[in-house]
């Protein structure tokens, strides 16, 4: 169970590191699949910088979880 909440945590800090950097407007990147008519956010966006930014301290825990010794009783 471990290795998959680290598994998780690391990819939930990756993908919540690329949208901080898209909502900052560092990053640019095409939408890749689209259902309807897809465009790309123009600038930075405040609200995908701050789910980006959750995303990234929900993974941290789980990692933090994950490596942390089990308690001896």
């Amino acid at each position: 169970m471990k290795k998959v909440a680290f598994v998780i945590g690391l990819i939930s800090i990756l993908l919540g590191g690329l949208w901080v950097l898209q909502g900052l407007g560092v990053v640019h990147i095409r939408p890749i699949l689209c259902f309807a008519d897809c465009e790309p956010i123009q600038g930075a966006s405040r609200t995908w910088a701050i789910t980006g930014l959750l995303m990234v301290t929900a993974g941290a825990i789980a990692i933090f979880f994950s490596l942390k010794p089990r308690a001896q009783h």
